[in-house]
């Protein structure tokens, strides 16, 4: 059986060591756009080692997430999991923070399989990493939502439901970000080397007119535009961030995205203009420090 979600949840806990430099931060924030006017001040800080600024999403890749080891080139093999990649998709995200992560430094990363679900034609597999440093002070924890195609219907949980709904009013603010047609060629440099975001034969053959950018690329790219646009700056004041990837976005298209504030909580709901609103991100939410 491809899943056996006993020996799935029961398995001790893999523990790697993470290490990153200035150097890893100021790329992956190129991957994202940053920078794109070197005489901002408001740019300079994500790009250039004085004053360096991380945003939390740099957590996607100071961890590696399941590309440290989780998937090999033919499937992904964890205890009591061992799934074609090509029946897999990277359905949702979340973050939390424990602290502001720094511009270098080492963290022992945590990688276990939190939950698995069954949705009948479809396992959702959640794969959960917590980030502490050497000193055991912790400093995030990411769910990786893993929809397994196929592999439903052994009985498990369903998980809980979590209907995709915005306010019924006018968004308070929309964001707008537009990305480049190298953005996925920047981008793949922090880790993802999957060729569907490079090569356009492989990415005709998955089904794509074209290369599409990676969607924790449109992850980063909306958590940067909040931080610009809402919290001064300052990345410090995401506490979490969570959502479903919904849609690809090609690089060169924008995704616009709609923010309802309610207290210290965001909704957010982005989409690409250049195709009539298409959904890219939605159930997203983002709690934030005052």
């Amino acid at each position: 059986m491809p899943i056996d979600p006993k020996t799935a949840l029961s398995a001790e806990p893999t523990v790697r060591e993470a290490v990153w430099t200035n150097r890893d931060v100021m790329l992956y924030h190129l991957g994202l756009g940053a920078g794109g006017d070197g005489l901002d001040p408001a740019e300079l800080r994500w790009v250039y080692e004085k004053d360096l600024r991380v945003l939390p999403t740099f957590a996607m890749v100071a961890g590696q997430g399941i590309s440290a080891g989780a998937l090999k080139p033919a499937g992904m093999n964890l205890p009591g999991i061992d799934i074609d990649l090509r029946r897999i998709l990277h359905g949702g995200q979340s973050l939390q923070l424990h602290a502001p992560i720094p511009a270098s430094g080492t963290a022992h990363i945590s990688s276990r399989v939190a939950h698995v679900w069954d949705k009948g034609k479809a396992a959702v597999i959640v794969l959960e990493q917590a980030a502490t440093t050497p000193e055991g002070a912790p400093l995030w924890t990411t769910g990786m939502q893993i929809w397994a195609r196929g592999e439903g219907g052994f009985g498990g949980e369903p998980g809980p439901e979590t209907p995709h709904t915005v306010p019924d009013r006018d968004a308070d603010t929309v964001l707008v970000s537009p990305t480049g047609t190298r953005q996925a060629l920047l981008y793949r440099l922090s880790g993802d080397m999957n060729p569907l975001h490079a090569e356009p034969a492989f990415a005709q053959a998955a089904g794509f007119d074209r290369p599409i950018l990676h969607g924790l690329a449109s992850y980063g790219i909306v958590c940067k535009a909040v931080v610009d646009g809402l919290l001064d700056g300052d990345p410090a004041r995401v506490q979490s961030y969570s959502v479903r990837f919904a849609g690809s976005l090609f690089p060169g298209e924008t995704i616009e995205t709609a923010v309802w504030r309610d207290g210290d909580w965001l909704t957010l709901l982005a989409t690409c203009p250049e195709r009539d609103g298409a959904p890219v991100l939605t159930h997203a939410v983002m709690e934030v420090r005052p």
